[in-house]
């Protein structure tokens, strides 16, 4: 499929190819060999940004203004974290980190344990992130290399290679753990090892929450094509792995298993949600109604997801019907993080978008991402900050932009309806050349 925008940044390099050239395309090997190197533009990128923050220990207004700000080093100050996994388990003077899913602060807290004992608090909060720095930089060059080995054109990695989204936020928080471990589960899924997508799928609903749309996606798809006890078996897999380790926590230190769940029903709106706007202008909602909206807005990305996979006269790939999801519950959350926008990049690989798409997006999430810290470092010199309607703009630009992503994908099924027959899947797996055995019409 031509790319517009690949063909114009062809030009770059030598111009489109020629009518005599070979028509093939490099080994999946090779291409994500090159793709893994291009790859450090963006996390060179990402690492640069956090140079004033560096500085400083990520401490002071500085971080915001300077729109260099990281969850890591807070995550580590906060969990004061000097007696490494073992006090963290125990429950003792190594607080555990709280407010995030199980397998992220097992996480956060493991690689806190690496950190230099010695020295001052700033000089270990600057090993923690460089820490976290190399791992996630580690992460994505994984996530590369799940994609390109798995997709049928192994350049449609270079989504997640030089996606200015990874430059901007992948260093901001440990979601690409999350992101990788889903990446991984989809990649098994294709490789058609069901039991192992379980494994890989279960400990990413460990690390974030939406790799359980994914595991609906490849049900709902399975369900149209009768392979249910292949999908009943990876679903009962990731059930188990994310049961077992949820309750090996609960049993060791309850508070750090149950912190995320628990804070995100107490919650109210937060920054990137449009349930903030009514707060923006000095009327927020009740925590009751932000909670209300948000189930509904889960109850609306899986009505979707089950129209698109169970209707269309084509059959979508999973990738789609993930995307289409994960980018309704993200609008629809009680917060829509900067770093949450992660969640997509592979997806968007996976569905080979075109770059055009992808850049529209990265530009409506690069102007939100400056808003979000003007607007925060606002609370303390309100004069020199962003205007909370201006904000409000951004914000909302950015809700937009995940909105037209997932109307392109939900157009690109639709342009397929009038066709008969399953459409080629990357992700497929068993479902491979599967027989329709379950279509809803609709009329």
């Amino acid at each position: 499929m031509s790319d517009p925008v690949v063909t114009a940044a062809s030009e770059v390099i030598g111009g489109p190819r020629g009518r005599y050239a070979a028509a093939r395309e490099l080994p999946w090997v090779l291409t994500a060999a090159v793709l893994s190197a291009l790859a450090a533009i963006p996390t060179a990128f990402g690492i640069a940004l956090r140079i004033p923050c560096l500085r400083t220990s990520f401490t002071g207004q500085g971080q915001f203004w300077n729109a260099c700000y990281s969850d890591l080093p807070s995550a580590y100050r906060d969990s004061n974290v000097k007696a490494g996994l073992a006090a963290y388990l125990q429950g003792g003077a190594g607080a555990p980190v709280t407010g995030q899913p199980p397998l992220t602060a097992l996480a956060l807290t493991a690689v806190a344990s690496l950190a230099p004992g010695d020295g001052s608090l700033r000089t270990r909060t600057t090993w923690y992130f460089a820490l976290w720095a190399v791992a996630l930089t580690i992460l994505v060059l994984v996530i590369i290399w799940l994609v390109a080995s798995s997709a049928r054109h192994p350049f449609a990695a270079a989504h997640v290679a030089l996606s200015p989204v990874v430059a901007l936020v992948g260093f901001v928080s440990a979601d690409l753990l999350g992101v990788a471990l889903a990446s991984a589960g989809l990649w098994a899924w294709s490789r058609r090892h069901p039991t192992l997508a379980g494994v890989y799928l279960g400990l990413a609903i460990g690390a974030r929450s939406y790799p359980v749309l994914i595991l609906v996606a490849i049900g709902l798809l399975c369900l149209r094509t009768g392979r249910r006890r292949d999908f009943a078996r990876t679903a009962t897999v990731a059930l188990g792995v994310f049961a077992g380790l949820f309750g090996l926590l609960w049993l060791l230190n309850p508070d750090a298993a149950t912190s995320a769940y628990s804070g995100w029903l107490s919650a109210g709106a937060g920054y990137g949600s449009p349930w903030l706007l009514p707060q923006l202008a000095g009327h927020a909602l009740p925590v009751g109604a932000v909670t209300i909206l948000t189930v509904l807005g889960w109850v609306v990305a899986l009505v979707a997801g089950a129209v698109l996979a169970l209707t269309s006269a084509r059959r979508p790939t999973i990738a789609e019907v993930s995307l289409l999801m994960v980018a309704i519950v993200l609008v629809t959350g009680k917060s829509f993080t900067v770093q949450s926008s992660l969640w997509l990049v592979p997806l968007i690989a996976w569905c080979a978008l075109q770059w055009r798409d992808h850049l529209i997006w990265a530009g409506a999430e690069a102007l939100n991402f400056v808003a979000v810290w003007l607007t925060i470092a606002a609370t303390t010199v309100p004069d020199r900050g962003m205007p909370a309607p201006w904000y409000a703009f951004f914000s909302m630009l950015r809700v937009i932009a995940v909105l037209w992503l997932a109307a392109v994908v939900w157009m690109r099924a639709r342009d397929r309806w009038g066709r008969s027959g399953p459409d080629p899947d990357d992700l497929a797996g068993v479902m491979t050349d599967a027989p329709d055995r379950l279509l809803v019409r609709i009329t």
